[in-house]
Order: C-alpha cells, then sequence, then structure tokens
C-alpha cells in the first residue's frame, strides 16, 4: 500500500524543485528579479496566464533559488484573494513594512515616502492581482505608478489570470511608456509538457509504475485539450490512484485466509 501513498503524495500540487516546461518563463523571471532588484533599477512586471499555468509555482521556485542573492532587499508577498477589497491592499504593505498605521491619503502618502526615501530595494509581489480591480482602477494605478516615482526603490510584479488586464485597466500608463509594466504570458500547458510533468512526478516511487504510460498520455490529453491545467491533470492522476489503492484493498480484504474454509 506504501506505493499508492508515495504516487499521492508525488501528486500534490505543492512547488516542486524543478518546473517542467517553464524553463522559458523561469528565465524570464529570474533575470528580470536579478536586474532590477540586485541592480537597484525600479519596474514592474504584468504576469498573466489561465489557473494552473504554473504563474505561482514559477515565481515561488525563482524566489527560492534566488534567496540568498535577494537577501539585501526586502520581499512582501500579498495575495489579494484575502485581502476585503481592493484599498485594503495599502494597509496590508503598510503592516509588512513596518509602518504606523494612518487612513485615507495619508496611508498612500506614507508609503510613498518610505518607498522613496533611502534604503534597501522593496520587491513586492501581488498575486491573483485581478482581485484589485477597482472603479476608476485607481487602486492598480497607485501601484504601478509607484516604481516610476523619483527616487524610487519598488520593484513590482503582479499575477493575474487575465491576458489584457493592463491593455484593458491600466491603459493610462501606455501613454507614458516608461510606466507600462513589462508583460510574461504563461500559455497552457501543451499534451506533452502535461505527460513530461505526470511521468516526473510518478518516476519518483520506487517499484512498477501505478499509473500505465497511456492513462498517463490519455489524462494530459483530455486536460490540454480543456484547459492545459496543470493542477487539474495532477488531480485527475492522484483520484484515479485513489480508487486503485481502493480496488485493491477490496480484493486483499476478501481473499480466503490460507486454510479457511471459505
Amino acid at each position: 500500500g506504501t506505493c499508492y501513498q508515495q504516487a499521492k503524495q508525488v501528486l500534490h500540487t505543492a512547488v516542486p524543485d524543478r518546473l517542467q516546461g517553464r524553463e522559458r518563463e523561469s528565465g524570464i523571471l529570474r533575470q528580470f528579479l536579478l536586474e532590477h532588484v540586485l541592480g537597484r533599477r525600479p519596474g514592474s512586471l504584468y504576469v498573466s496566464g489561465a489557473p494552473g499555468t504554473g504563474k505561482t509555482a514559477c515565481l515561488s521556485r525563482v524566489l527560492l533559488d534566488c534567496k540568498d542573492k535577494l537577501a539585501g532587499s526586502r520581499t512582501v508577498v500579498l495575495n489579494c484573494m484575502a485581502l476585503g477589497s481592493p484599498q485594503s491592499v495599502f494597509p496590508a504593505l503598510a503592516q509588512h513594512l513596518g509602518l504606523p498605521v494612518a487612513t485615507g491619503r495619508e496611508r498612500i502618502r506614507s508609503l510613498e515616502k518610505h518607498l522613496t526615501a533611502q534604503g534597501p530595494m522593496v520587491l513586492l509581489v501581488l498575486d491573483e492581482l485581478d482581485q484589485l480591480e477597482s472603479k476608476g482602477q485607481d487602486v492598480l494605478y497607485t501601484l504601478f505608478e509607484w516604481p516610476q516615482l523619483p527616487s524610487s526603490r519598488l520593484v513590482l510584479v503582479g499575477l493575474a489570470n487575465a491576458l489584457d488586464l493592463t491593455d484593458r485597466s491600466l491603459a493610462r500608463l501606455g501613454a507614458h511608456g516608461a510606466s507600462s509594466p513589462r508583460l510574461l504570458h504563461f500559455p497552457p500547458y501543451t499534451k506533452e509538457q502535461l505527460t513530461r510533468i505526470l511521468q516526473e512526478r510518478l518516476g519518483q516511487v520506487a517499484g512498477d509504475p501505478v499509473l500505465d504510460s497511456a492513462a498517463l498520455q490519455f489524462c494530459a490529453r483530455k486536460v490540454s485539450a480543456v484547459s492545459g491545467d496543470a493542477r487539474k491533470a495532477l488531480d485527475v492522476c492522484r483520484r484515479a490512484v485513489e480508487v486503485v489503492e481502493l480496488e485493491v484493498r477490496g480484493q486483499t480484504l476478501l481473499k480466503p485466509l490460507p486454510g479457511g474454509e471459505s
């Protein structure tokens, strides 16, 4: 039974040591962070892609790999889904930076003053950025304009599902090109990439394969046709392992006892 436990464990959606099929995107993220944070060049990056295309996992992996290099800067990671409203991003950021509590415009002025004063670079990662869309888009404009302030030390990375958020909600930034965030899109995973992801995960389980190659390719083909969502593919395989495990357990319980009558 341990092989099924191991298989379910390796099919979890936690950040793996190496991300299959995202070598290009990882390289761009790493280069952007090192150029801007280590080079003390404020700037912004907008990362788009449908759910399950590896945006958050990829950035988390790069941040882990570059942890030592980025040690001299301040990193703040906020999941905007957990905020009560778009405006809540400001008190949340102030709290992480250890700034005194303030309200309204004073809070934004306090943050701007802090981010343009002398000190280490601040890397702000905003996951689920589309949750910050508001009437007039004041919150998003404020955030994306901060790296352009004189003497700014902010590097902003925003992750969202919508490919057109910058065109739709941040059109004003495009008017003065320097403020426009750099764009990085994560396309859906292909059948081949999903197959490799599943094979690599299950290859970590000792002994005979728990799910055969044809089953993995079938799963990858179906998921890539619908969404290209790696989390969905991992979830389908994990459920398949659970079904097999239950069947095997049932057969084991029904086996006649050695020397028994029935």
